[in-house]
């Protein structure tokens, strides 16, 4: 992929068409039980497949989407997409359904491989995402507000996640190509910079992910038989909710890096814990709507944050589409987990193990954000991501240069990677790169090149 990334709003539309099949998940494994006689913990599998399928896409793509470039994946996972989700909603039987499902599944995932890895690569990752948020909850909001009025059993939704998988094709021309020739004489290798960090951060996106959406897959039930209401009313909670997922998404926009990624995501992750424990104990419509909303208020501020940090871990975008994956690991087993919880235990219990389960995670990925992101720059620190202290600047440039220091306390400085041809690595010795002379650039050499890759 370019180096250069171009436009951000492909990549946002093909962030919704990935991350629609999951935030349609309730009527989806709602409608599947109701029109296709399927038991809730029946249902809840198939949208554990969907999504388990997603997670296998992501897996397979990481590292390996700047090799292929971005256009050609990204419209294989929609047609994917569109065919499987299409034959889900043409087909009249579970096995025919459940085929369409996997299918389509994959589709996604591809479709948010791609995502994450142009996100990674963008100047400012945490803004593209969270346009990507802002664009899919209004989408899925719109959908909630008009699919319980239009019927069409378990049809309607995944024809609707296959409509936009094809009204977001022509978006794929502005993507990037495969690599060019010269290019491809030096793939993408290396290992994977903060491999601790980065595990742990996919562990903790798995069981936050697992929590969240182990009550978002249940939470049509819970407005239906717990709090006694309507589809239609539960329909309107939903983009309700959605619509303050929207006024969230809009808020960490504009919030930024001002108080970094730990603060956000450590307040962000109590207030979703308490509320996965007062929405799954509603009794009527108050507290059933001001759980939900509140919840899907803070998710997607959370979830933003946590995409701009796995981003940030590396430019090449691995740990970005490991994380994600990782993540929709944890939202494919959300679906049956709770239906086997509230099942088992009853919907109030399955949501203290939720929440409890939703704040044991928050410590370890709080620590992350803290260890590796966004962190100032202070005085006699130089790191890849970020700038030189004013001293070794005035010894190089001779003290004309002073306004090219970072402040202090000023965020990490963007970096634009320089690829050396496979062919050309051998032939780089040390004088061949110098600092700028008056001559043409005749200064010293400098000491610390190096031919290695990183």
């Amino acid at each position: 992929m370019s180096s250069r990334p171009g436009a951000a709003w492909p990549l946002v539309a093909v962030f919704t068409a990935g991350y629609l099949a999951s935030y349609l998940l309730p009527t989806v494994v709602g409608r599947l039980s109701a029109h296709l006689g399927l038991s809730p913990a029946q249902a809840g599998l198939v949208g554990s497949a969907l999504l388990l399928s997603s997670a296998g896409a992501g897996f397979s793509l990481a590292g390996r989407v700047e090799r292929y470039g971005a256009r050609t994946p990204a419209r294989a996972g929609l047609l994917l997409a569109a065919v499987g989700y299409g034959c889900a909603a043409l087909a009249g039987s579970v096995p025919l359904v459940v085929l369409g499902v996997v299918v389509g599944g994959f589709g996604s995932g591809t479709v948010t491989a791609v995502a994450a890895a142009g996100i990674a690569a963008r100047r400012d990752p945490h803004r593209t995402s969270s346009l990507g948020l802002l664009t899919v909850s209004a989408t899925a909001g719109v959908l909630y507000l008009t699919i319980p009025h239009l019927g069409g059993g378990h049809r309607l939704p995944f024809a609707a996640i296959a409509l936009v998988a094809l009204l977001v094709w022509p978006a794929t021309a502005r993507l990037g190509g495969a690599t060019t020739a010269e290019e491809t004489t030096s793939p993408v290798t290396g290992r994977l910079p903060h491999r601790r960090s980065g595990l742990v951060l996919a562990a903790g996106m798995l069981v936050w992910s697992m929590a969240q959406n182990a009550l978002w897959g249940v939470s049509s039930r819970i407005g239906i038989t717990q709090a006694g209401l309507t589809e239609v009313t539960v329909g309107a909670v939903f983009a309700a909710a959605l619509g303050a997922g929207l006024l969230g998404v809009m808020g960490a926009g504009l919030l930024g890096a001002r108080l970094g990624r730990a603060v956000p995501i450590g307040l962000g992750t109590v207030v979703i814990a308490a509320s996965i424990v007062l929405s799954s104990s509603a009794t009527d419509l108050g507290s059933f709507a001001t759980g939900e909303v509140l919840w899907n208020a803070f998710y997607p501020v959370v979830l933003s944050y946590l995409i701009g940090l796995a981003a940030s871990l590396d430019v090449r975008g691995r740990w970005a589409v490991l994380a994600g994956s990782a993540s929709s690991v944890g939202v494919a087993c959300g679906p049956l987990l709770g239906s086997l919880l509230s099942e088992e235990a009853g919907y109030p219990v399955m949501g203290l193990i939720l929440g409890a389960a939703t704040l044991l995670v928050a410590a370890p990925v709080t620590a992350v954000a803290l260890h590796t992101g966004g962190r100032p720059l202070v005085p006699g620190s130089v790191r890849r991501r970020g700038g030189a202290p004013a001293a070794l600047l005035a010894a190089t440039t001779g003290g004309g240069l002073s306004g090219a220091v970072p402040k202090l306390g000023s965020p990490e400085q963007a970096v634009t990677e320089l690829r050396v041809p496979a062919l050309r690595r051998r032939r780089l010795v040390r004088s061949a790169i110098r600092t700028a002379g008056p001559d043409g650039g005749s200064g010293q050499s400098n000491a610390y090149a190096s031919t290695s890759d990183r």
